[in-house]
């Protein structure tokens, strides 16, 4: 971040109007520098208790409305007067508190605070923060003429010592301490700012990295404005090729992270620029006309997420997810449900053990490693071949052969046809690249249909669905391995002719005639696909998942807790693939 220097603090003062820095809360409106800090009494009202009776006065149960809000003013009060220690002290966890609070004045330089506390909702409190944050970067006219005489070509000092408005939203929640019984507020790095995560930080200082410009395929700007699902993904463009691209680093806020949100692949993530720097241009393999669409898709339904990729390359052609926060399309972790059902087939044709036009047993319950399995509804098809159970996605065709494979089958299978499970991908930007890890008796058996320990997300449903078109894994990339000279992950293997031809063959047929025939309705083409559900502990819908191809287009989807996947994914699937080209 280079070197910086501190921003003097300023005197502070118990006037209640805000003079040269010092900040009245406004609570409702009205003015309350004056309010006490303290919890509880005052010294000359207390009195003095032996300690059975101070135990027995503990108190327990749900918080009063004047204890929560009593509680909330005394933190957002000592907080904006730069009382930090007071601030800390109504926390449940003091120590991360004072160190945040501490970092927000003397790393982030945030000054002249005001908080404004809103209604409370039960135990949570939501307050408005306008604030001014101010930075001078250290030796700044040295840095104005760097070592040999080059003159500098982008604004990383020119404004960095003028302040900028920073405004924003956050809550806090109080709880009864379970020791003490008094209301506390319940810390986490969140009621700083939204967008932190416990063990990070804000930081205002001449940025390590430069921004860059995003451009789609056809050389047009991408900009979180046009396209609210790609903030993150902007984020991690910038993380990863902001000093190869060419720009120059400005002065601004950021989100630092820390070690929780790294190992969660989470990028530092700009707040506020003070002083803007140069930035370089990347190159992506967005398509302007999908990207659009899909955000528009994912709007419409809540907890949605999509990706579209174009098989004979693995290009990334869009991305979307619904709310805009964390991009469950690249780095989600779910139980993929029957879409799974697409990879376990390639195996049990690869071994023998079903093919497309024979028959198979679908019965109503299969019991293995303890487990009593069972289809959707408790049906069962007599004397159906496995491609009927497959376009009706019966557990049982599928459990059912469990007792014929090894442990460790259905991962190599993944690994080496798929390219999944590997943790090798190089997409460009951070992303999760599916897990099918080697499980044994009923929790195989559950792997095979999606269960278990597999976890996927829709980027790497969707390369299920490019590598069954294709007939090859080709790794899904955003940005041309050109760029940068990365490798880019392979499979060590392909299916058979005969393996291929089948797997097009039942996903063709559920297209048409099975679980996905409504929401493929229209699409037209060569096409397949495959639907799923799967359960998850607490929710009373199904996470509902939908992949599908049509042509050179593969593309896969989720929507949590949204109940069947044709009846959910599959929808904004099919309108993505029904668009083609690209």
């Amino acid at each position: 971040m280079g070197k910086r220097r501190r921003v003097a603090e300023r005197r502070k003062t118990n006037r209640p109007a805000m003079i040269g820095g010092v900040i009245a809360l406004a609570v409702g409106g009205v003015g309350l520098a004056g309010y006490a800090l303290y919890g509880g009494p005052a010294a000359g009202d207390r009195t003095a208790t032996t300690a059975a009776d101070a135990k027995s006065e503990i108190k327990t149960g749900p918080l009063s409305a004047t204890e929560v809000n009593t509680a909330a003013r005394t933190f957002l009060t000592a907080w904006q007067q730069g009382k930090v220690a007071e601030a800390a002290a109504v926390t449940s966890d003091s120590a991360a508190a004072t160190s945040l609070l501490t970092g927000y004045t003397k790393d982030a330089h945030v000054t002249d605070v005001t908080l404004t506390q809103g209604t409370r909702t039960g135990g949570k409190v939501p307050f408005s923060v306008k604030a001014t944050v101010s930075y001078q970067p250290a030796d700044a006219t040295a840095s104005a003429t760097p070592t040999g005489g080059a003159t500098p070509t982008g604004g990383a000092t020119a404004d960095a010592s003028t302040g900028k408005p920073l405004a924003y939203e956050s809550s806090l929640t109080v709880v009864r301490d379970k020791t003490t019984g008094e209301p506390r507020v319940e810390w986490h790095a969140a009621i700083v700012h939204p967008d932190l995560k416990d063990g990070d930080k804000l930081v205002t200082g001449e940025s390590g990295t430069p921004p860059i410009k995003a451009l789609d395929r056809d050389g047009g700007e991408l900009t979180d404005d046009t396209y609210p699902s790609l903030g993150s993904i902007l984020d991690g463009l910038r993380e990863k090729y902001g000093k190869k691209a060419g720009g120059t680093a400005g002065v601004e806020l950021q989100v630092v992270r820390g070690k929780e949100s790294k190992a969660d692949k989470l990028s530092d993530k700009t707040l506020l620029e003070l002083s803007e720097g140069t930035p370089g241009t990347v190159r992506t393999t967005l398509s302007p006309k999908l990207q659009a669409a899909a955000e528009a898709q994912v709007a419409k339904k809540a907890r949605s997420s999509v990706v579209v990729l174009r098989p004979s390359t693995g290009e990334i052609l869009a991305v979307a997810n619904a709310g805009n926060g964390f991009n469950v399309a690249f780095q989600g972790s779910l139980a993929p449900g029957s879409t799974m059902k697409v990879v376990t087939s390639s195996l049990l044709i690869e071994k023998d053990l079903a093919s497309a036009d024979k028959a198979h047993p679908c019965p109503k319950y299969f019991t293995y490693g303890g487990w009593k399995f069972q289809n959707d509804d408790k049906f069962q098809i007599k004397g159906g071949t496995f491609k009927a159970s497959f376009a009706r996605s019966c557990n049982t065709a599928f459990i059912s052969q469990a007792p014929e494979l090894d442990d460790d089958d259905l991962t190599q299978q993944a690994q080496q046809v798929f390219g999944l499970s590997m943790n090798n991908w190089a997409v460009g930007v951070p992303t999760f690249d599916g897990s099918v890890p080697v499980q044994s008796k009923a929790q195989m058996a559950a792997s095979l249909i999606g269960q278990g320990g597999v976890r996927m997300n829709p980027l790497n449903m969707a390369s299920v669905s490019a590598t069954v078109e294709s007939g090859v894994f080709r790794q899904p990339y955003l940005v041309s391995p050109e760029v940068d000279d990365r490798t880019l992950a392979t499979a060590s293997r392909t299916m058979s002719a005969g393996t291929l031809s089948q797997l097009r063959e039942l996903m063709a047929y559920t297209a048409a005639y099975g679980t996905a025939a409504e929401a493929m309705s229209g699409v037209y083409g060569t096409v397949g696909a495959k639907t799923g559900s799967a359960e998850v502990d607490g929710q009373k819908k199904p996470n509902g998942w939908f992949t599908a191809y049509r042509g050179d287009l593969a593309a896969a989807g989720v929507v949590q807790a949204g109940g069947h996947g044709g009846d959910t994914a599959g929808p904004i699937v099919a309108s993505l693939l029904k668009l083609g080209g690209g």
